[in-house]
C-alpha cells in the first residue's frame, strides 16, 4: 500500500478541515437515510445553521477538493436540464466513494475510542454467567440447535469484549485521575466519594461471580462440550460462503470461534504460574482505594498549608534565582544538599612511594593515566577488604527442606479445614459441630464474604470464596432458632441458618444459585466458656 492509498485522509490537514469535516458528515447522515447522491444546495442546506459558509460557490469548492482526493464522486446533474444551454453548464451531483466511507469509518472509531470514558460493567458479569449457562443447556440436549449455540455464544462474546475492553480504558482512566492529569482538583474532590464506591461495588460482583464463572468454564471444558458449540458456531457463520470456500471460511471461522472462547477462558480462569486477568482487575481495583485516599490526603494537607516536597523545591527555587552571585549559590547547594567535594579517599605509604618515583605529568589526560585501584569494600563500608581466603558459601538446603515441609503442612492443614466444612448439601448451622481453630477461621471468612452480599430484604445469598476455592450458600430460617459452633476457643453464637458450603477445587458441579442480594445474619463474636452455663442461660 502507497502513501497515494491514503489521500481520502488529505482533507484533515488543510486550513479548511474543518468544513470538510462537516460535508463528510453530512453525506454519511444522508446514507443513513438512504439518500446516495446530493446537490450542492442539498449539501448547504445539510450543515450547521452556525458553521455554514454564505454562499454555495464555498461548498462547491469543498466538494470539487473531495473529489480530487478520492472522497466524492462527480457525476452529471442532467436531471434538472430543461434547454439546451443547460447542457453545457456546470452541474454536477455527488456520492460517497467507498474510499471516502472506509476513511469516515476509521474517523468515527478514531473518535469514539478517543473519547472513551471506559466503565468497570458488573452487569456484564451477570449477562456472562447467563450466556455460560444457556450454553450448558444447548449442549445437554441430544442435537444441539446451532442457532441457539451461534447466538449464545455471539452475545457471550459481545459482552465479553465490551467488559475487557471498558475495564482497560477505565483502569487508564482511574491511573490518570490518580495521577491528576486532565482532570479538576474540585472535580476529583466532589466526586472521589463515587467512585471508591463504585470500585467497591465492582470487586464486591467481581469476587462474588468471577468464581462462578471460572466454575462454568471448568463445567463445559471438563465434558468436553466447547469444540462441538464452536463447530456449530462456524458452520453456520460460513453458511452464505460461496460453496467453493466454504470449507477454508468454515476453517477461519472455527480458529476465530477457538481464539474468542480461549480468550474468555484465559480472562476468568488461573493457570499454572499464570494468574487471569480477573484476578489481576481485582488487586489493581484494590490497590486504587488506598491510592484514591492517599491523593485526597495530599491535596487536604496541601489546602492546609501543610508544607510538602514540591513546596518546599518551589521555595528553594526562588531563594536560587535571588541569590547575588555563583558563590552563594554554591553555599545555598551545599546546605540544602550537603554534597561536598571527596574528602574521605586516602593514600597509603606504597602508593606515594610509586608515585614519587613515577610522577604522572598534570596534562595527562584521565583516558591515558595510570589507574587507580580502589576496592568495592571501601565505596560500601570505608574499609579495605579482609585479606585471607575468601568466606565459605553457606550451604541452605536444609533451611530451603524446612521451608518445603513448612509449606507442605499448610496446604495439608488447609485442605482438611476444607474437607471439615463441606456440608454434602444444606444443612443447619447448628450442625455444623466442634470446629478446630484452622477451620474456624475458614468458616469466618467465608460467611463474611456471604454478608458481604447480603441486602435488606432477601432470604438467601451465596458466594464464592477470596480465593475462589470455596463456595457458601446462606438461608435464612424464620423459625427463630439459635445456632451454636463449638470451637476450642469460645462458642460462636446467633440466629439458626441453613448453609451449604462446597469446595470448588474438586469439581462438585455447578451448585450456585443466581446472585441475590442477601441479609443481615447478626452473629455475636466468638465467646470463650470459662464455666458450665445453666440451662436457660444457653
Amino acid at each position: 500500500m502507497t502513501s497515494s492509498d491514503y489521500t481520502p485522509f488529505a482533507h484533515l490537514t488543510t486550513p479548511n478541515a474543518p468544513l470538510y469535516r462537516q460535508v463528510m458528515r453530512a453525506f454519511l447522515a444522508a446514507k443513513e437515510r438512504f439518500a446516495v447522491h446530493l446537490r450542492p444546495e442539498d449539501v448547504h442546506a445539510a450543515l450547521d445553521a452556525g458553521n455554514r459558509p454564505a454562499d454555495l460557490e464555498a461548498v462547491t469548492q469543498a466538494l470539487d477538493k473531495l473529489v480530487e482526493w478520492g472522497n466524492l464522486r462527480a457525476d452529471p446533474d442532467h436531471a434538472r436540464v430543461t434547454a439546451v444551454e443547460d447542457f453545457y453548464r456546470r452541474r454536477f451531483i455527488y456520492q460517497l466513494t467507498r474510499a471516502g466511507e472506509a476513511a469516515e469509518a476509521a474517523l468515527g472509531t478514531y473518535d469514539e475510542v478517543l473519547g472513551r470514558r471506559g466503565e468497570l460493567q458488573a452487569v456484564a458479569l451477570y449477562d456472562i454467567v447467563t450466556q455460560l449457562r444457556a450454553l450448558l443447556v444447548i449442549a445437554a440436549e441430544d442435537e444441539p440447535d446451532p442457532a441457539k449455540a451461534y447466538v449464545a455464544l455471539s452475545v457471550l462474546t459481545a459482552r465479553f469484549t465490551d467488559l475487557a475492553d471498558n475495564a482497560r480504558a477505565f483502569m487508564g482512566s482511574l491511573q490518570r485521575t490518580i495521577d491528576l492529569h486532565d482532570i479538576e482538583v474540585e472535580a476529583f474532590l466532589a466526586y472521589k466519594d463515587r467512585l471508591i464506591q463504585y470500585l467497591e461495588r465492582f470487586i464486591q460482583d467481581l469476587i462474588t461471580l468471577g468464581g462462578r464463572i471460572a466454575l462454568l468454564i471448568g463445567e463445559l471444558e471438563e465434558q468436553e462440550r466447547v469444540a462441538p458449540l464452536l463447530r456449530l458456531a462456524a458452520v453456520r457463520e460460513a453458511a452464505d460462503a460461496a460453496p467453493e470456500d466454504a470449507g477454508r471460511a468454515e476453517a477461519v471461522a472455527y480458529e476465530r470461534w477457538a481464539a474468542r472462547w480461549s480468550g474468555l477462558a484465559e480472562w476468568f480462569v488461573s493457570g499454572e504460574g499464570r494468574e487471569s486477568q480477573a484476578r489481576l482487575l481485582r488487586g489493581r481495583a484494590l490497590g486504587s482505594v488506598p491510592q484514591l485516599l492517599a491523593v485526597v490526603r495530599q491535596l487536604n494537607e496541601r489546602r492546609a498549608g501543610r508544607s510538602d516536597r514540591s513546596a518546599d523545591f518551589r521555595t528553594l527555587a526562588r531563594w536560587f534565582a535571588q541569590a547575588p552571585d555563583d558563590e552563594a549559590r554554591h553555599r545555598l547547594w551545599r546546605v540544602a544538599f550537603a554534597l561536598y567535594s571527596s574528602r574521605h579517599l586516602t593514600v597509603d605509604a606504597d602508593t606515594l612511594a610509586e608515585r614519587t618515583a613515577s610522577p604522572e605529568p598534570a596534562s595527562t589526560p584521565w583516558s591515558g593515566a595510570r589507574p587507580l585501584r580502589i576496592s568495592p569494600q571501601l565505596r560500601r563500608t570505608g574499609s579495605y577488604e579482609r585479606r585471607g581466603r575468601p568466606r565459605r558459601v553457606a550451604d541452605r538446603g536444609e533451611a530451603k527442606r524446612r521451608l518445603a515441609e513448612i509449606a507442605a503442612r499448610q496446604t495439608e492443614e488447609m485442605r482438611r479445614a476444607r474437607d471439615r466444612l463441606v456440608t454434602g448439601g444444606p444443612v443447619r448451622l447448628s450442625q455444623l459441630g466442634e470446629l478446630d481453630p484452622l477451620a474456624f477461621q475458614l468458616f469466618l471468612r467465608l460467611l463474611g464474604d456471604a454478608l458481604a452480599t447480603w441486602r435488606p430484604g432477601t432470604t438467601t445469598t451465596a458466594a464464592t470464596g477470596g480465593d475462589g476455592s470455596m463456595e457458601i450458600r446462606l438461608t435464612a430460617l424464620d423459625d427463630g432458632s439459635t445456632a451454636e459452633v463449638h470451637t476450642p476457643d469460645g462458642v460462636f453464637f446467633g440466629p439458626d441458618h441453613l448453609i451449604d458450603i462446597v469446595d470448588l477445587t474438586v469439581g462438585h458441579g455447578d451448585r450456585t444459585v443466581p446472585p441475590s442480594a442477601p441479609v443481615s445474619l447478626h452473629l455475636p463474636a466468638p465467646r470463650r466458656d470459662t464455666a458450665p452455663r445453666p440451662a436457660e442461660e444457653r
